[in-house]
């Protein structure tokens, strides 16, 4: 059944990739002249809607209908033709050409068969008027700042797509207080004029304070579609999360025996610590022989701040102290050289080299820290990748076996192996049980509490808040890239949800 409420109804849609169902039965309804959010964590599927939804990606199954008419979206540029187009995170324009030549490029007016500049200039700059933006449109575009090349962006979309559904894909990832609330008008003004918006953002903060409306994906279903007012933030993080209490199990007494290794002195401490468009100044401790988890949404900040620790991103503000001593060279080189280890987010960007054995990928990191000239001998090499293959319980045929073979979990334990061979001090874990089977979760959580029994500083980082619970000694809580609180001791669920929400029930 049709309705003349929606623009755009997607009912029933499945899309797979090979050993993924990325949407499994989808439905999404866009009213005219609304701006619903879009949100749900990592994989949770919005991605792939809105590639089904503007002809990037064909679904296997389901109907678009625009209009009240059936579709088949051949194209991104056959969805423009239909008034479908997306302004992404990463503007996508030139910035070498003018900012009047980025809105209207294809579209010039012409005078005698050539461009005719002042017309084209002028009918830019009213173009801009209508956002708000008053600026030299003459200028080449990389010459503004980013929140100038979106509105230009969505300018252009406005006059070359006659968008009458505008996608807004993290548009404010990049933007400060005041350029997120002058998009937040012009969406306002876009709204009033009868252009429906989906705006895909991971700020609950902003969600509430612009969207009419949220659906919420998890792990390629929809969870539901709630009217923003009525929604409350602690019930909206809850169906994002699609965490509930679970009974305590081993975990708990494992981390219980666990608490008696921590030592009172800060291995390493962080005062003020930040750096601009990353995270906000933060205070943390870290001390030997505890778990200390990081909890909040994605883009709340969790990464930025494993990668400022671990000397990836530089500080512009504050001071990290490694045992009592302050760090002044920022490198992942100085950092290993520190003791402090890495476990990245993305194992197959950031982690494994596919085309290396087990016993290449797990000496990797050592190697680098002794240096080329100090080249570890192959039996060196068999000795360590043997020792850790055993120690992680590594499914492998053999140390030469390439990486690319091994399942997930295995890979992940390839990458703690790599970074245990090194012997550090201090262990970072970004998502280490990001897309591997219950097994080998339960392997690596057991394992990290194992690493603090050694006298380890370890920090787990997780987007499963009941993982982070179980694991954890003490949870710092990030939200919109600032460190909000801290619990130590037992907590629950709620609480932590609570803190991710704004303290908002």
């Amino acid at each position: 059944m049709m309705s003349d409420e929606y623009i755009i109804e997607m009912r029933g849609i499945d899309k797979a990739f090979p050993g993924v169902q990325a949407l499994s039965k989808v439905d999404f309804f866009l009213r005219r002249g609304e701006i619903h959010a879009l949100v749900g964590e990592n994989g949770a599927g919005k991605s792939t809607l809105i590639k089904v939804l503007t002809g990037v990606e064909k679904p296997d199954a389901g109907h678009i209908i625009l209009d009240g008419e059936e579709v088949r979206v051949r194209s991104p540029l056959h969805a423009q033709e239909l008034g479908i187009t997306t302004v992404y995170q990463e503007v996508n324009l030139c910035p070498n050409l003018t900012v009047a030549e980025n809105i209207l490029i294809g579209r010039e007016p012409k005078r005698l068969g050539s461009i005719n500049w002042k017309a084209m200039n002028a009918q830019a700059k009213e173009i801009l008027q209508r956002l708000d933006v008053n600026i030299d449109v003459t200028k080449p575009l990389g010459l503004y700042p980013v929140a100038i090349q979106q509105m230009t962006a969505i300018a252009r979309a406005l006059e070359v797509a006659s968008a009458r559904v505008l996608i807004l894909d993290e548009p404010t990832s990049s933007l400060d207080m005041h350029e997120t609330d002058q998009l937040f008008r012009v969406m306002r003004r876009l709204k009033s004029e009868g252009v429906a918006i989906i705006f895909i953002t991971h700020f609950i903060d902003q969600v509430y304070q612009i969207s009419d409306r949220i659906t919420v994906l998890r792990n390629g279903r929809l969870v539901g579609t709630f009217e923003t007012a009525s929604i409350p933030r602690l019930e909206l993080i809850a169906k994002m999360i699609g965490r509930s209490l679970t009974e305590l199990d081993e975990m708990s007494q494992i981390k219980l025996e666990s608490r008696k290794h921590i030592k009172g002195e800060a291995l390493m401490r962080a005062k003020g610590l930040g750096f601009t468009g990353g995270i906000e100044p933060f205070d943390l401790e870290l001390h030997a022989g505890e778990v200390l988890g990081l909890a909040g949404l994605l883009g709340s900040g969790r990464t930025e701040l494993a990668q400022l620790l671990f000397g990836i991103e530089k500080p512009d503000s504050g001071v990290l102290e490694m045992e009592g001593e302050e760090i002044t060279r920022f490198s992942p080189l100085a950092s290993i050289g520190r003791g402090v280890a890495l476990c990245p987010e993305d194992r197959k960007e950031a982690g494994i080299v596919d085309d290396l054995t087990v016993r290449e990928n797990i000496i990797l990191a050592l190697q680098a820290s002794r240096g080329w000239f100090k080249y570890l001998s192959k039996q060196q090499q068999y000795e360590i990748a043997d020792r850790y293959i055993k120690l992680l319980n590594i499914a492998t045929p053999s140390a030469d076996q390439p990486v690319k073979n091994l399942s997930g979990g295995n890979q992940q334990k390839v990458i703690l192996a790599r970074w245990l061979a090194t012997n550090p001090k201090v262990l970072i874990l970004d998502e280490p049980t990001r897309g591997i089977d219950v097994g080998a979760k339960a392997e690596i959580q057991r394992l990290v509490l194992s690493l603090a029994e050694e006298g380890k500083a370890c920090l787990f980082i997780s987007s499963e808040l009941e993982e982070v619970l179980r694991t954890s000694h003490r949870i710092a809580v990030l939200r919109d890239r600032k460190k909000v609180t801290e619990f130590s001791g037992e907590v629950d669920e709620h609480r932590i949800m609570q803190a991710i929400a704004g303290g908002e029930a």
